[in-house]
């Protein structure tokens, strides 16, 4: 535990501008962002006595190991930079909501030629227009199919766009009238876009005058005695408001609106957001998040609205949010939503009418969710915290393994070795600090060998860094520079870099688990000993009995087979193995689908491309000259030249056959599919 007054500014120091500040760990991690209007008081309130301070400020400021700020020049900027850093660094201390589930939407690919309607999960993408999120995928489309009626979008994937387009006829859909069938040119391009951006305009809310219109058009042709249009017209008409009674009317006076709702107690918080479009609940969210630091129902709707449209621009910005409580100060923060949307954002809290009573139907949904969130967690904490307690007293430990890494090797028949380094923080996965080695040192199927070299790298890399921070004495300074880098690419390790962005290596576990018996726990703990580590502890899980392996005993220490330690080290264990395999499989993947262009030195992925596009196979490439080979955009005569000589010392590819029939595909039919495929890495 650290003194706060051990890296507490000199007096006068800490400007009075307004700015942002982090504080940093021993390791150099940044563990806390925070924003103040003038940082002098700010700062200087961390730094009282520590009885004074709430719980989670005074584990945060004895954590800590250094201060730095920076001096902005509004209050704006310096929302700005906070929700920058706060992404960038994930500081443990700081309010970081996750949703609580995969919210998928309903997307319109407009970025494309030919725009799709289909469902989308995850982060957003430019060009695409984004409804929802919505709490199941089956409302979408069931949403999708009442209106494809009205707007035959084309709803196909790529290959089955292309494979229609080929053989000249659309797919079922297209014949059933749900589809315009653009592949096969029953409409245009532009004919096409305009009936997405018409399905886009009705889900955006602007429902009313597409329904005037059509139900002019169903009256027009009534009156010329059009009936059987006119019929169509009313189905039409009848599909729309269908799908306009999926999302129940909330506000009459047509609003656009986000309600925002927070549901907390002194550990835990819960957020529920609605999401309201022409008068009609859009979409629906959730977040909850531990209360790290000391924050209250402002300051939780303050770190919402960043989360929420820290990555938004123009419409997808409201006009209006309304929330439970007002950050303090306000201005900034509704000058920084009006900057994202291009014009003035209402956030206010709802004081009387419709609103208010949606604000209590958001909050009870909020409530809930905080409610089944305790009811899930209570029992998952409960476990986690008895499997690292059984781990420390098995192992004899002299406290719970915080973090854990395992480590495992993956090859074929000696080919393709590779190894994996998987983390588990509390308990759980940590993807993001998951590592992947190349075996370098040798060549052949030896597992104690590539256990040793990789734990070597992992924790050279680790003194290396503690040596650059100057945390660490000359004597480790001892083969660390030339280590290679943990995910094959051979670079050097280097320092914590001044911005504080995590590195790979940068904090040791409390224990090393290898998958492997014996020779494999000997030949980590002869790797730790060889760089001088010693409070770091090793055991192995072998397969066959599930024994848990001592570096220094004769027998195994056998765990209940109901033990939670025994469970958790096998899940830690069974991550490491499905990572490495993985990654070995996609190397020898990559491998078995190389081609000839792809050993052709400075031809990079894209004129790869342009190469096959141009000539459209690998066959038509092989047979054109220097010169036909330098028409394509960004080929020059030496890299034609080189892609010449590479192709005509290659043997041609083998005659594919269909394995359907048993014939052979004509060569250049298979040559183009051949080609695609190692262009596209598919």
């Amino acid at each position: 535990m650290a003194d706060p007054s051990s890296y507490r500014p000199k007096p006068g120091q800490i400007p009075e501008s307004p700015g942002v500040y982090k504080f940093r760990d021993e390791h150099g991690r940044v563990i806390y962002v925070g924003k103040a209007k003038s940082l002098r008081p700010r700062l200087s309130s961390y730094f009282q006595d520590l009885a004074n301070l709430h719980p989670r400020t005074r584990t945060m400021v004895t954590t800590a190991a250094s201060v730095e700020w920076t001096v902005v020049s509004t209050e704006v900027e310096a929302l700005q930079l906070e929700y920058s850093w706060i992404k960038e660094f994930d500081p443990r201390f700081n309010v970081k909501y996750r949703d609580d589930k995969s919210y998928p939407s309903l997307a319109v690919t407009l970025n494309e030629e030919f725009p799709r309607v289909q469902v989308m999960r995850g982060p957003k993408k430019k060009g695409v227009r984004y409804f929802g999120p919505y709490g199941h995928a089956w409302a979408i489309r069931e949403t999708v199919d009442l209106m494809l009626r009205v707007f035959p979008v084309r709803t196909c994937s790529a290959g089955v766009f292309k494979r229609s387009a080929q053989i000249g006829r659309p797919c079922l859909l297209g014949y059933i009238g749900k589809c315009s069938a653009p592949c096969v040119g029953r409409v245009t391009a532009e004919e096409h876009r305009e009936l997405a951006e018409e399905f886009c305009d009705f889900m955006a809310g602007r429902t009313g005058t597409y329904l005037r219109r059509l139900e002019q058009r169903m009256q027009e042709a009534a009156e010329e005695m059009e009936y059987e249009k006119a019929a169509r017209l009313r189905d039409d008409i009848g599909a729309l408001k269908r799908a306009m009674e999926k999302n129940a009317v909330v506000l009459a006076d047509a609003t656009d609106a986000d309600l925002i709702a927070v549901a907390e107690d002194e550990l835990e918080a819960a957020v529920q957001i609605f999401h309201v479009r022409g008068g009609r609940v859009r979409g629906q969210r959730g977040w909850v998040t531990d209360k790290v630091e000391a924050v209250d129902t402002a300051g939780l709707v303050e770190h919402a609205l960043q989360q929420l449209y820290g990555e938004e621009k123009g419409d997808a910005v409201p006009k209006e949010v309304l929330v439970p409580a007002l950050p303090d100060p306000v201005a900034p923060v509704a000058q920084w939503l009006g900057d994202r949307r291009g014009s003035r954002v209402d956030l206010r809290i709802p004081q009387r009418g419709d609103k208010k009573d949606l604000m209590a139907t958001v909050a009870r949904n909020a409530q809930q969710a905080l409610a089944l969130h305790k009811t899930k967690r209570a029992s998952d904490l409960t476990t986690r915290s008895r499997a690292l307690e059984e781990i420390a007293e098995a192992l004899e430990l002299d406290s719970a393994p915080l973090r854990i890494e395992c480590f495992d090797i993956s090859h074929l028949q000696g080919e393709d070795v590779v190894a994996s380094m998987v983390v588990f923080e509390d308990g759980l996965a940590r993807k993001s600090e998951y590592r992947r080695f190349q075996i370098k040192s040798f060549v052949g199927q030896d597992d104690v060998r590539s256990m040793h070299e990789v734990v070597s790298r992992r924790f050279r890399r680790y003194l290396q860094e503690k040596t650059d921070t100057g945390e660490w004495g000359p004597a480790a300074e001892g083969g660390a520079p030339g280590d290679e880098g943990a995910d094959g690419t051979g670079a050097a390790a280097g320092p914590i870099d001044e911005s504080g962005r995590p590195k790979r290596f940068a904090y040791p576990p409390q224990l090393v688990v290898v998958d492997g018996g014996r020779p494999q726990v000997a030949a980590a703990k002869r790797a730790l000993d060889e760089l001088g580590i010693d409070d770091v502890a090793v055991c192995g899980l072998a397969k066959r009995l599930e024994e848990v392996w001592l570096p220094d005993d004769e027998d195994p220490v056998v765990l209940p087979r109901s033990s939670e330690g025994l469970y958790l080290l096998q899940r830690v264990r069974d991550e490491a193995h499905r990572f490495a395999i993985t990654y070995q499989r996609s190397k020898r993947a990559k491998s078995m689908k190389a081609g000839p262009l792809d050993t052709v030195p400075g031809l990079g992925e894209s004129r790869r491309q342009a190469l096959l596009k141009h000539f459209g196979s690998l066959k038509r490439l092989r047979a054109a000259t220097v010169e036909q080979i330098c028409e394509v955009p960004g080929v020059g005569r030496k890299t034609a030249e080189t892609v010449a000589a590479a192709l005509a010392t290659a043997a041609p590819a083998a005659p594919a056959v269909n394995t359907a029939t048993g014939e052979i595909i004509e060569d250049e039919a298979a040559s183009a599919a051949s080609s695609s495929t190692r262009g596209t890495g598919t």
